[in-house]
């Protein structure tokens, strides 16, 4: 994969070992104990992401993670002497880990084990093994050369290494000798797993608590009721911004799922994502659920990947402004790639985040990340959708999902559900009959009350309005044709739609005779309302645009 995710993800996967070790563990039953191994070579070392993640491995103290460097000095462009002369062992040293180095690692079998040996003797630092090796090694013409290093040696070469390293056998012949002595391991890991087995089925009886919710965790089957936790809006509930309501919503979830923890690259409190229940999670405190990632985007997500892989009912979300997204959109499409169900909580989801201006309003965003296989992109509008974007993410174990919340305070808006989120799109009002409005109004977050006071424009001057909340086009992509039909109808061609984003993309919403308003520009440093006007962002927008039509 891109070079860098893999220690990432590794950092993450002996971070859930080490919480879940503290929250499981007993003096009698130590239930949760394994090491992490990866292997990572000089490419990796270049990538930024790696430094990111192996700085939070150091801090954290996770002695269970040992990492080999396959130090061969040779990338896809030769010698790394032409870009990468750094000191890695010192390095890794100021990033607080124990550091050793396998000189032979070509044959040095021996100094191998010794070095593991040695690094599952240092507990409160994760280990980097340098493992000097040549690259192509037995190969007499490519060996030690860049030529090995991104293609396939050809039939001359492997011939020729064949003959070179002294082996007889056919293509893809396995002797008998190397068979059986790799496969001494299956009944060495059948009889683990029986002892392990045993070993639970002991805990089990000792600890049932902690028992149920580590089997959770494990299986990934979530209490029963779970959802019944999701706070619920009315219109008469104070208007809030969807980020403070998404904080609501994760301090609930907490309280029923053993599995959800998470954290902010730096902004926790202005993501409004720490769990209120709970400490950090640090070195001494690993049984904490907040994860402070400090300012390290990439490394946040990519760490929060092999939190997800570890186990199916480990459910990490993190967060930073929406618009940093581009800081990690590698981790998050390695997410969507591999499956990871973590949850994005974005903050700051347009320009209506005022005067912090066009560095952090993010425009083309929503519209990149709906054009991203296999990742929920949802953009509630009030309580009741923020509660129905969490219950989707939550199910959605296989999928990633991006919150895209306001920091403005929106209204608790009539008509919106959580049901209607689980569809990505539904009638939030609607006067007209028969399926046939004279004109469909369509809205995604902050901009469903814009939609919503234009209806009321339009239907004071007689006009039969419909106003569809869009929450995610993924899940509406996936209903029924009788449902899409039934909350947009072909035959109705007058449609409008405002969103304060990129309009990349609605045409296939509101068809080659609708409307799209949006922000097809940089932003500007104004507060929102001020800003909303300027960009024609407006109630009154929407009705000539709706006038245009109908």
């Amino acid at each position: 994969g891109p070079l860098g995710q893999g220690i990432a993800n590794a950092v993450g996967l002996a971070l859930a070992e080490k919480h879940l070790a503290a929250r499981f563990n007993k003096p009698d039953n130590e239930i949760v104990d394994h090491y992490t191994y990866v292997i990572l070579g000089d490419g990796c070392q270049m990538e930024g992401i790696s430094n990111e993640a192996c700085s939070l491995a150091g801090h954290w103290g996770l002695g269970k993670l040992i990492a080999f460097y396959d130090d061969n000095h040779i990338s896809i462009d030769g010698d790394t002497e032409i870009a990468f002369t750094e000191n890695v062992d010192t390095r890794f040293e100021g990033l607080g880990w124990h550091v050793i180095w396998v000189k032979n690692g070509n044959t040095g079998y021996d100094e191998i084990r010794a070095a593991i040996k040695e690094a599952k003797a240092v507990k409160d630092k994760p280990t980097l093994i340098k493992v000097t090796t040549t690259i192509g090694y037995g190969s007499p013409n490519k060996a030690n050369s860049y030529s090995v290093h991104g293609s396939a040696l050809g039939a001359k070469e492997v011939d020729a290494t064949r003959k070179n390293l002294g082996w007889p056998y056919e293509p893809f012949h396995v002797p008998e000798d190397v068979k059986a002595h790799w496969s001494r391991h299956t009944p060495q890991g059948a009889a683990l797993e029986a002892e392990w087995n045993a070993k639970f089925a002991e805990y089990e009886q000792k600890y049932k608590e902690e028992a149920a919710e580590l089997k959770a965790i494990i299986t990934g089957e979530q209490p029963a009721g779970w959802e019944k936790a999701l706070p619920t809006y009315t219109p008469e509930s104070p208007a809030d911004a969807t980020r403070n309501l998404s904080q609501q919503n994760l301090n609930a979830l907490v309280k029923v799922l053993p599995g959800l923890l998470g954290g902010s690259a730096d902004l926790a409190s202005s993501n409004m994502t720490l769990l209120k229940m709970y400490g950090d999670f640090q070195k001494d405190t690993p049984e904490e659920r907040n994860v402070r990632f400090g300012v390290r985007e990439h490394g946040m997500g990519a760490i929060c990947n092999g939190i997800a892989l570890h186990s199916p009912g480990l459910i990490p979300y993190c967060a930073t402004f929406f618009v940093f997204t581009d800081y990690m959109r590698a981790a998050i499409r390695i997410s969507a790639l591999c499956e990871a169900g973590v949850i994005y909580v974005m903050t700051h989801d347009s320009i209506g985040l005022g005067e912090d201006g066009p560095t952090h309003q993010p425009i083309e965003h929503l519209a990149s990340f709906r054009a991203m296989p296999n990742v929920l992109m949802l953009r509630p509008a009030d309580g009741n959708e923020t509660a129905g974007a969490y219950k989707v993410a939550v199910l959605n174990r296989k999928r990633p999902s991006i919150l895209a919340l306001s920091r403005q305070k929106l209204p608790q808006l009539p008509g919106t559900s959580i049901e209607g989120v689980e569809k990505g799109g539904y009638i939030v009002s609607d006067n007209s009959s028969g399926n046939n409005p004279n004109v469909i109004l369509i809205g995604t977050g902050s901009e469903l009350e814009i939609a919503a006071k234009a209806a009321d424009e339009l239907r004071k001057e007689g006009k039969t309005v419909r106003v569809v909340s869009f929450v995610s086009w993924e899940l509406f992509d996936e209903q029924s044709d009788a449902y899409k039909e039934s909350v947009l109808p072909s035959a109705v061609s007058a449609r409008v739609s405002i969103e304060a984003g990129s309009t990349f993309g609605w045409a296939k919403i509101v068809g080659s005779k609708g409307k799209a308003i949006g922000i097809d520009r940089f932003g500007a440093s104004a507060p929102a309302g001020k800003i909303y006007k300027e960009f024609g962002l407006t109630p009154e927008a929407v009705v000539a645009a709706a006038k245009e039509l109908c």
